[in-house]
């Protein structure tokens, strides 16, 4: 191992971790170590049913619930969140779900400074990170602040033992982008360089078991635990070219989350892997270079390869690379609005990338 010659910083971790089976049960307990007396139990339409079985486990914990959470945070309903929030006297929000209904979590401590628990039941990692997007009049903005971080992440491994085949595929690699960018990050230090390495070690370990056993417990932990790994170092590194383009497309074009990232990855990866060696480690991982292994990976899980696929045009892509370049960022290779849109080209086609 070589260390960087001027050193390193690394921030420290500072979200209190609850992992295991069963641990959703101690929800009431982690509420109450924060100082809480009124929780807000947040979810999707989807998974309502599950934020009311939280709220009467709370029992007097529970402030109520909200269970109008939608992809890409839009601003409108954060605000509708925020009037029900308020009406409720509740003084933290506890969110139970994917990146949807974390997203809306974090918009409301943000906005209002009470404490949040996160409880992720997907692999898409954004319980981690002190990073909200929210769309607003058809544009997704991005934005850090510490006041976004969850003070606590429970990870009940139980939750994701029903995850459908395709959501565990496609937020697994969504989790994955996260190591992957944090390997060259312009930040980057060994601690999260280990934790993105072995994070996808465990994916490579447990996700091609789902795929025939899908409520393997060991899996399920190996993927869930690969899951925290990557979020823990999305949450202290700086985003690169793979999450700008993906969070163009969520949020101007209204593509699936999790699915933009899995179908962009091997395409980011393969790009700027010939302009930095801090990609190596993949090759060993994943049996070929950087953005082709990655696309076998994908395909061999049975996700979705092609941005066509998703519903865009192939003259959206035109649009998508002009705004991909309007606000410069930090990447290890050099980019052009040319050579964006020529790999939104191959990623709407979903050839195998070369490198």
């Amino acid at each position: 191992m070589k260390l960087p010659a001027d050193g390193f910083t690394f921030p420290g971790i500072g979200t209190r971790v609850v992992f295991g089976s069963k641990t959703l049960a101690r929800v009431g307990e982690e509420v109450e170590r924060l100082g809480g007396k009124q929780a807000f139990v947040l979810s999707t339409p989807n998974q309502a049913e599950d934020a009311q079985s939280l709220s009467t486990q709370l029992g007097s914990l529970s402030a109520g619930t909200f269970n109008e959470a939608a992809m890409h945070t839009p601003v409108e309903v954060t605000e509708k969140a925020l009037d029900a929030f308020r009406q409720s006297g509740a003084d933290c929000v506890v969110s139970i779900g994917g990146g949807s209904t974390i997203g809306l979590g974090k918009a409301i401590a943000t906005r209002t400074g009470v404490n949040q628990i996160a409880i992720p039941t997907s692999y898409a990692g954004s319980e981690m990170t002190d990073i909200l997007g929210e769309t607003r009049d058809g544009e997704k903005t991005t934005r850090r602040d510490a006041s976004i971080r969850p003070e606590t992440v429970i990870y009940d491994v139980d939750l994701t033992l029903t995850l459908p085949a395709d959501m565990t595929v496609n937020s697994a690699l969504n989790a994955i982008a996260h190591g992957v960018e944090g390997l060259y990050a312009p930040d980057a230090n060994p601690v999260m360089s280990l934790m993105a390495v072995e994070a996808m070690e465990a994916f490579k370990a447990g996700l091609p078991v789902l795929r025939d056993t899908p409520q393997d417990q060991d899996a399920r932990s190996l993927v869930l635990y690969g899951a925290w790994l990557c979020s823990t170092v999305l949450g202290y590194i700086t985003m690169s070219l793979h999450h700008k383009l993906a969070h163009t497309l969520g949020g101007s074009f209204n593509t699936p989350h999790a699915e933009t990232h899995a179908i962009l990855l091997p395409h980011t990866a393969s790009f700027n892997a010939v302009a930095t060696d801090a990609l190596a480690p993949l090759h060993d991982i994943f049996g070929a270079t950087p953005g082709a292994g990655l696309w076998d990976f994908a395909k061999q899980a049975g996700a979705p390869l092609a941005l066509a696929d998703l519903g865009l045009s192939e003259s959206d892509l035109d649009r998508a690379s002009e705004i991909a370049v309007k606000n410069r960022y930090s990447n290890p290779r050099p980019f052009s609005q040319g050579d964006i849109r020529a790999l939104l080209q191959a990623a709407w086609e979903g050839r195998r990338p070369e490198h």
